[in-house]
């Protein structure tokens, strides 16, 4: 790759020692001022741009460009840098340079260096040039001309300079010539832009028998000149990187588009599947109790979407008498006080309340007292341990299985082969040179990476119920219709029959019932219903809740203000005491160097 960098940075290396030596007195009459290679300026610039076509109808162009740069007198280039594109517009320009010559017709020395999509001339040897120099750089191209989209003509737009140049010209010109066939095509319309990028400043450009000139002087660095030139639609054979392609330009979009909806498809299918594992007999009847072998834990396993299980399954094991929630704030206290949990003795229903018991007080021992820690991470990793034992004891006990489904699976496949057939179509646009190859890349990585997550969804092994799991979520699922209806409905319920002889002594102890039930209320999102419907019911009967600090009034405020402890005690991370670092960015008609040409211009 050419690199014009490091003979810049050695002239300052050398001007600063220089420098150095003046101040001391030591030997500054012996060393000459050194700057830049592309300190240097051209006196005159003169191109000849012969523009025709070729056998096969498509535009050719013959330029012969003769550039006097003025080099100083010591020792800074051995030559100047120029600078032709190979592409425009999608397309290849066959770029081939023909000679190098000087003012006398003699070879000048030069070497070609390739460099994103740009070809570089670099002239001279190892030998220094000074003063007035002359290059007469002949080349050539092809498919200059464009069909221009939205004007319904053939265009040649081009510029006749490098905008991307330091020196300056003193005087410029430029004859473009056009053949006899393509000067019988000339539709009468042209203009001329000069100026740096994107400048819309006109210029003078004057035509006689096909051929159009320009002139100006006194341009500055990075200053272009570029003229456009229509001629009748269809004059030229534009290459096949121009020219429409459906099956590259097109049809990689439709194929896409396809890859992502089947993507999707077997996304649905894998919804589908998890879904109707879920139907056991396909009725649900109204519940009021839970058995002792399905704690809040486990219940959050089976139930999709519940919420706040670890608050469930400790109000749980308070309305069961294993433990007694403690100084909770009291309904308009100022002061927010850590809530405790104090052991009692009693029988535990399930190995999972035995396991939430110690990982809450990380003892078996009765008695003792726990208050909910604000910032401990041993008691967060705890809980976190404890949730993952309600899903695994799940699968344990028969109620979940991990499955795929194989509509997915083939749905998948096809995705994955019509996403291949879409790649195929982007590597051919690409090999082709076509100008839509961009943007059909774009949409071919934003379809893989739809395609890659519908893959992982499809293909690994989902959690789902099984049938006695599906009857579960039925009777569950019974529970949250009981907590739902309205309470002359809960009432009648459990007046019945078959409602009281559910219980030994063929009564029902409604305060009883309904503390049972709140540890699912708060599984199911309806803790603040549930809460306030207990405390009608502590009320009525006249009683406080044996398993909570306080009356029953403020028993919904003070279950949130638990919840909420509760969920920052459980999902506390201790702060990272390693360094970071942080990275900072920012973003932020026709014109002169709108079209093709340009190039670079620079010193050796």
């Amino acid at each position: 790759m050419f690199r014009r960098s490091l003979p810049r940075y050695l002239a300052l290396f050398v001007t600063a020692v220089a420098l150095m030596f003046t101040a001391s007195g030591a030997v500054a009459s012996a060393i000459e001022p050194q700057a830049g290679v592309d300190d240097f300026d051209f006196s005159s610039w003169d191109a000849t741009f012969e523009v025709g076509m070729n056998a096969d109808g498509r535009a050719t162009m013959h330029v012969v460009e003769t550039r006097v740069a003025e080099f100083p007198e010591y020792d800074q280039n051995r030559g100047i840098v120029a600078g032709y594109p190979d592409s425009y517009q999608g397309a290849g320009l066959d770029t081939s340079i023909i000679s190098v010559r000087d003012e006398n017709g003699d070879d000048v020395p030069y070497e070609i260096e390739k460099d994103d999509g740009i070809i570089y001339v670099l002239t001279g040897d190892d030998d220094y040039v000074h003063g007035s120099t002359t290059y007469v750089i002949e080349y050539e191209m092809r498919d200059v001309i464009l069909a221009a989209e939205g004007t319904n003509v053939d265009e040649f737009y081009w510029d006749l300079l490098p905008l991307d140049s330091t020196q300056d010209i003193g005087r410029f010109r430029a004859d473009v010539a056009f053949d006899d066939a393509l000067a019988a095509q000339l539709t009468g319309d042209s203009a001329c832009y000069q100026g740096p990028q994107g400048s819309t400043d006109t210029c003078d450009l004057s035509e006689d028998a096909g051929t159009f000139s320009v002139s100006a002087n006194d341009l500055t660095a990075g200053e272009g000149v570029s003229v456009a030139i229509a001629l009748e639609p269809g004059t030229v054979t534009q290459p096949s990187a121009r020219r429409p392609n459906a099956a590259t330009d097109v049809l990689p979009y439709a194929v896409g588009g396809g890859a992502v909806l089947l993507s999707l498809g077997g996304w649905f299918a894998t919804s589908a599947m998890i879904r109707s594992r879920r139907r056991g007999t396909g009725i649900v009847v109204a519940q009021y109790d839970v058995p002792d072998s399905m704690p809040p834990l486990l219940a959050s396993a089976v139930v999709p979407k519940t919420k706040n299980s670890l608050t469930a399954q400790i109000v749980h094991l308070a309305v069961r008498g294993l433990i007694r929630l403690e100084d909770v704030p009291e309904d308009g206290e100022k002061k927010k006080r850590r809530p405790r949990l104090r052991r009692l003795d009693g029988p535990i229903p399930d190995p999972l309340d035995e396991r939430a018991l110690k990982a809450l007080f990380n003892s078996t021992e009765t008695g003792i007292v726990m208050k909910m820690p604000k910032n401990s991470a041993a008691f967060s990793k705890r809980m976190v341990a404890l949730l993952k034992a309600g899903p695994k004891a799940a699968e344990e006990r028969g109620l979940t299985t991990k499955a795929r489904s194989r509509t997915a699976q083939i749905v998948q496949i096809v995705s994955l082969v019509v996403l291949a057939v879409m790649i195929g179509l982007l590597c051919w646009g690409l090999f082709t040179g076509r100008s839509s190859a961009g943007p059909v890349f774009l949409a071919t990585l934003a379809c893989t990476i739809v395609v890659a997550i519908s893959s992982v969804v499809a293909f690994k092994q989902h959690t789902v119920l099984t049938h006695e799991g599906a009857l579960q979520l039925e009777y569950l699922e019974g529970v949250r219709e009981f907590i739902r209806v309205a309470e002359a409905d809960r009432l009648r319920m459990l007046q019945s029959y078959s409602g009281a002889e559910r219980r030994s002594d063929g009564t029902v102890d409604v305060i009883h019932v309904y503390e049972r039930l709140l540890p699912y209320a708060i599984l199911f999102g309806q803790e603040r219903e549930w809460g306030e419907v207990l405390e009608v019911s502590y009320a009525s009967e006249q009683r406080s809740p044996g398993w909570i600090d306080g009356s029953a009034v403020g028993l919904t405020m003070r279950m949130t203000a638990f919840s909420a402890a509760t969920r920052a005690s459980s999902t506390y991370t201790a702060p990272s005491t390693g360094s970071s670092s942080s990275f900072g960015g920012s973003s932020g008609g026709g014109f002169s160097g709108g079209g093709g040409g340009g190039g670079f211009s620079g010193g050796r």
